[in-house]
C-alpha cells in the first residue's frame, strides 16, 4: 500500500508560481512511476504530468507544456510539479499519483494509489 501527501497549494495570482510537492510512503519510492493529475469542478480528471520510476522519462499534457515540470528527487522521496505562468484554467484540485507500471503512464485510470489533493486557484 502507498501512502500520498501533497503540499504546496494555494492561492496565486495569473503569470504567477507554485511548486507542488508529493511525498509517498509505506513502500519503495523508485517502484512507482508517478503523476500529477487535476480536477476542476464539473470536469474529468485531466492528466497533468508524468514521470518514470527512474525519472529518466517524463511526459507532460498538452494544456502545460512549457510552462509546468514534473521531477523527482530519490534521496527526499518526493516527486514535484514547478508550475510557471499560470493561468486561471489551472484552477482544480491538483492530484498526486502512483503506478508500479513500467514508463510513463498518461491516463488516470492507470494509476493506482492517489492522494488527497491540493486545491491550486488562479486568479486573473
Amino acid at each position: 500500500q502507498v501512502q500520498l501527501v501533497e503540499s504546496g497549494g494555494g492561492l496565486v495570482q495569473a503569470g504567477g508560481s507554485l511548486r507542488l510537492s508529493c511525498a509517498p510512503s509505506g513502500r519503495t519510492f523508485g517502484s512507482y512511476a508517478m503523476a500529477w493529475v487535476r480536477q476542476a469542478p464539473g470536469t474529468e480528471r485531466e492528466f497533468v504530468a508524468g514521470i518514470s520510476r527512474r525519472g529518466s522519462s517524463t511526459y507532460d499534457g498538452d494544456a502545460v507544456k512549457g510552462r509546468f515540470t514534473i521531477t523527482r528527487d530519490g534521496a527526499k522521496n518526493t516527486v514535484y510539479l514547478q508550475m510557471n505562468r499560470l493561468e486561471p484554467d489551472d484552477t482544480a484540485v491538483y492530484y498526486c499519483a502512483a503506478t508500479p507500471r513500467p514508463g510513463v503512464r498518461t491516463s488516470p485510470h492507470e494509476y493506482d494509489y492517489w492522494g488527497q489533493g491540493t486545491q491550486v486557484t488562479v486568479s486573473s
